[in-house]
């Protein structure tokens, strides 16, 4: 494109053509080249240009200034990802920015600054650890299907249930997500990875596994009783139940499942222990990053495995 632009402006092949005229080359001729190489490149380069912006790849929704600017470009994104124009104007619909999302979100980073022993104070108390004993019980069919199909321990399964929604009888989140991803997406911080977020959450929507109105979650755009992200919604949900949709908000085997599938799909080995040091410790990091969570994660499902 430089080069073609050089031509025009006399830095490049027109000065050599008219500098190249052998004597006594007619003068009207040499003009007349000259012009309808002008009119040649009026004529097609706008032409030329369109075609090469209709074939690039689509540019990353740019994060700050205008939120209805970012939500357009975000809409081209989503559009360009197979999700419908229907869709996508449903669920952006009266979107607004949630300057509660990024306070929130700002104040989380101490959230794991406490000791092992402060923390599973709080999470894994007698209470909870009870209620998950009565999960073991209540569901001892289904767990056992699922350990067996995906290797994972029951007692694991329970204890993160137990610790994401209380087995789903806690606050699995208020907010609609939507908004939630797209305030997140908006932000510069981690914009790259909530605009997959919020393209995944629009591709739940068009899958039919939820509704603008069901799609509620928490401060991070979490949906469901073991609180997945959009993205793992998509690529680790199972319809456990068969109904024809996954629904990891309502539907106990789904949540189970779907638990159980997206820790074997991440290097999960059955059969081995999963304490620190391990490498099934290490396959719970696509759960959470955060050693200390992970092992309370361990320590959770301990307690329910040895009835202490």
């Amino acid at each position: 494109m430089t080069r073609v632009m050089q031509g025009r402006s006399g830095g490049s092949s027109l000065p050599r053509l008219q500098a190249g005229r052998e004597p006594g080359h007619n003068h009207a001729a040499g003009e007349n080249e000259v012009q309808m190489i002008r009119l040649f490149f009026a004529a097609f380069l706008p032409a030329f240009l369109a075609l090469l912006l209709a074939s690039a790849p689509a540019r990353a929704a740019q994060c700050g200034g205008d939120f209805n600017a970012f939500l357009a470009a975000m809409a081209r994104e989503a559009q360009a990802a197979g999700v419908s124009r229907a869709v996508i104007e449903t669920a952006f619909a009266g979107v607004a920015l949630d300057q509660n999302v990024l306070a929130f979100d700002r104040r989380q980073r101490g959230t794991f600054r406490k000791s092992f022993e402060e923390y599973t104070a709080t999470r894994v108390n007698p209470s909870r650890v009870n209620r998950g004993r009565q999960a073991l019980q209540k569901h001892a069919q289904l767990l056992a299907r699922v350990e067996a199909q995906y290797g994972v321990p029951k007692e694991l399964l329970v204890a993160i249930w137990g610790l994401e929604s209380d087995y789903g009888a806690g606050d699995i989140g208020k907010l609609p997500v939507v908004r939630v991803l797209a305030t997140m997406a908006h932000d510069c911080r981690r914009t790259e990875r909530f605009q997959g977020e919020l393209i995944a959450a629009l591709k739940i929507l068009q899958r039919g596994d939820l509704t603008l109105n069901t799609m509620i979650g928490a401060y991070a755009g979490e949906l469901g009783q073991t609180q997945f992200l959009p993205s793992n919604y998509i690529k680790y949900g199972v319809d456990y139940d068969g109904d024809g949709r996954i629904d990891l908000r309502r539907s106990v085997p789904d949540v189970l499942a779907s638990t159980a599938n997206l820790l074997k799909s991440n290097g999960w080995q059955r059969g081995q222990p999963f304490g620190e040091g391990t490498a099934n410790f290490q396959a719970m990091r696509e759960w959470n990053n955060s050693e200390l969570y992970r092992r309370v994660m361990h320590y959770f499902a301990e307690r329910l495995a040895s009835g202490r």
